[in-house]
């Protein structure tokens, strides 16, 4: 019995997550990345993680992480979806600081957007009717500092997840829209924190 209440609540949760994405890209005008967004969640490696380790708050990756130590289903989804940060990390002939070869490649601003997308929706997803627009930041705060991502697109998404938490959604959406899609605005903003 309780696989199949998974799978519903499973189900329910990925069709969800996905609309809202759908949503949300067709907003700003990404047709193609909507309907394309996450589509290997529906494939049998993700699939059955996020049955077995269905929570109703939190994604399955959680679970399948507390038991193992890692998440398989996250690293097949990671490796297949471009709005991830974690797909765009690469080796580099240059060492950070402590040494290490792997870094954030810089990533596409249309899969920021999307990214920033996800993030709302997830957050949108998993709190319900709780959800604030300052959800995504405080999100993305308590976990930043493990993240692997280029320093350009880490500032990109972090001025989306402020406007969005000063000035709500229907502002930023249209922000995105109308000067970082259409005019790569992003690139500009980013030369002005340079100075």
């Amino acid at each position: 019995m309780r696989i199949i209440h998974n799978a519903i609540g499973h189900m329910k949760t990925i069709n969800h997550h996905k609309k809202l994405v759908m949503q949300g890209c067709f907003r700003l005008g990404l047709y193609g990345q909507g309907l394309l967004h996450d589509l290997s969640k529906y494939t049998w490696p993700e699939l059955r993680i996020g049955i077995r380790y269905f929570r109703d708050d939190q994604s399955p990756h959680n679970g399948e992480r507390e038991k193992y130590g890692y998440s398989t289903a996250w690293l097949h989804h990671k490796g297949r979806n471009k709005h991830h940060a974690e797909y765009w990390i690469d080796y580099t002939a240059d060492a950070d600081p402590n040494g290490r070869h792997v870094a954030g490649m810089k990533m596409p601003v249309k899969y920021v957007a999307e990214m920033f997308v996800d993030r709302v929706s997830a957050s949108k997803n998993y709190r319900k009717e709780k959800y604030k627009d300052t959800d995504p930041l405080e999100y993305y705060e308590k976990r930043k500092h493990y993240m692997v991502v280029h320093d350009s697109t880490r500032k990109q998404l972090e001025i989306l997840l402020h406007m969005l938490a000063r000035d709500g959604e229907e502002k930023t959406f249209q922000y995105i829209r109308r000067h970082i899609l259409r005019n790569n605005h992003m690139e500009k903003l980013q030369q002005l924190f340079k100075k």
